[in-house]
């Protein structure tokens, strides 16, 4: 390893703009479980999984419904 480096003609990342976001998320047990074994099924971690479902949801712009009981 060199002791210093010359960034003087790097580039700045072309997809930084693209890259995911760590975040913290409450999520019920059942829909990690639900995942989970999608993800078993397909191969696919099941935070990818989460995300594609996501983002899925977001391109054709679902709203879930919501029904709140007493």
């Amino acid at each position: 390893m060199r002791k210093e480096y010359d960034f003087s003609k790097g580039k700045q990342n072309p997809y930084a703009k693209i890259l995911k976001k760590q975040i913290t998320i409450r999520l019920d047990e059942e829909t990690i479980k639900y995942f989970r074994k999608l993800s078993r099924d397909n191969g696919l971690p099941y935070q990818s999984l989460m995300n594609l479902y996501l983002r899925d949801c977001a391109q054709h712009r679902r709203a879930p419904r919501l029904e709140w009981t007493r």
